[in-house]
């Protein structure tokens, strides 16, 4: 095994690069150790290695210019007033309801060249923003390298356009470390094990807002993300937010991000075990769905609760709905854009994304016992048992 890397040596590195050295938390320089021990705990070789240091540095020089512009522009200032989001279980229809919300011409999304690279505000920047080609550039090289991803999830090909989800924002943080940030690296993304304060991520979430929202035509946002166990903190933050929440049979949902994963991770790492990645997300469905049932701010008024099945019956009619919940107008313009949405961009255009219930039985379960376990979940929003393959 090559040369475990250094976290002093990196961090300096980085604040060499870039004349900065507030990393804007006194909390940040030893959490990023703990996040560089679990990569140098990772077989790699030379080349990967040096991947995961230029991945390093980019994200740590990202962090410092970011931080530094709410220094330099008034940042903090910028209102973030009501804005919508959609949540649920991965593999529940969110991209999809995000995706055509973000079509409407009267809203604003995040997009992955802005949260990809971060400084400057694009509000201060004049003429073609050099970031779009350079995030397409690297969404080619991304859909390259994890070809099967385009199956699950077509969107991809929006390349540098796309659309992230929140979690997205808080790669400079090293609290996870998913795909679209670490794609170069050969290891297993990493959605837990690391320290995490919710109060601290959305205060970088609404940070990354403002300074998107600064110096540009105000819109409304409509945002994506896993919101249901940082719900207390998310409504802190955002307290005149609303939040759709669609509802899927948590047994295709494990089945479904199962197979999604697989495909996302053989492109950066080789050969999956699919019998360990269906116990891994089955047991992330049952605490999930556990939390779901638990948590009283489900009940919240500023939850608009949707079955999946309905909203791929009518994604337009549901989106007319939650507009209405939200106290927004559905403008023709607004029908019109998704509508349009929806007929240029068929959700096999890439090819057909397989995947069954078979995953987890193959993992040792039994679906009619799964199907019981869940029953209190589906009966409180009436999710019904999908039957596929």
């Amino acid at each position: 095994m090559s040369q475990p890397l250094d976290a002093f040596t990196l961090l300096a590195g980085a604040q060499a690069a870039t004349g900065l050295s507030d990393w804007a938390d006194p909390t940040f320089a030893d959490r990023f150790a703990l996040a560089l021990a679990h990569i140098n705990a990772i077989p790699m070789d030379a080349a990967g290695r040096i991947a995961a240091a230029g991945n390093i540095h980019w994200l740590l020089t990202d962090r410092l210019r970011f931080f530094e512009d709410r220094k330099r522009f008034a940042l903090a200032e910028e209102v973030i007033e009501a804005p919508m989001f959609a949540t649920g279980e991965p593999r529940s229809g969110t991209t999809l309801m995000h995706a055509l919300m973000a079509a409407d011409p009267d809203a604003r999304a995040l997009r992955f060249w802005e949260v990809m690279h971060p400084s400057p505000p694009p509000g201060t920047v004049t003429g073609v923003d050099p970031r779009r080609a350079l995030a397409d550039d690297e969404w080619r090289e991304i859909n390259a390298k994890m070809w099967k991803w385009l199956h699950c999830h077509p969107y991809n090909d929006m390349l540098g356009d796309g659309l992230p989800e929140d979690e997205r924002t808080w790669a400079f943080d090293f609290r996870v470390m998913t795909p679209t940030a670490w794609w170069r690296v050969p290891m297993q993304h990493l959605a837990t094990g690391l320290p995490t304060d919710a109060a601290a991520q959305y205060r970088i979430h609404k940070a990354m807002l403002q300074a998107c929202q600064y110096g540009r035509e105000k819109k409304r946002w409509v945002l994506k993300g896993f919101h249901g166990h940082r719900l207390k903190e998310f409504f802190d933050a955002y307290p005149d937010a609303t939040l759709v929440w669609l509802h899927r049979d948590p047994v295709q949902v494990a089945a479904s991000s199962t197979m999604m994963m697989a495909d996302i991770m053989e492109g950066i790492v080789g050969t999956i075990d699919l019998v360990a990645e269906a116990r891994s997300h089955l047991a992330r469905v049952r605490a999930s769905i556990a939390n779901t049932m638990a948590n009283p701010l489900l009940a919240d008024r500023r939850i608009h609760h949707v079955r999946y099945v309905d909203f791929v019956a009518d994604p337009v009619g549901t989106l007319r709905g939650y507009y209405a919940f939200a106290g927004r107008d559905f403008t023709p313009a607004a029908e019109a854009a998704m509508r349009a949405y929806l007929a240029d961009n068929r959700p096999d255009r890439h090819g057909k994304f397989h995947y069954s219930a078979q995953l987890l039985v193959d993992a040792g379960e039994d679906i009619d016992a799964l199907n019981e376990e869940f029953r209190s979940f589906r009966e409180r929003y009436d999710v019904p048992i999908e039957r596929r393959g």
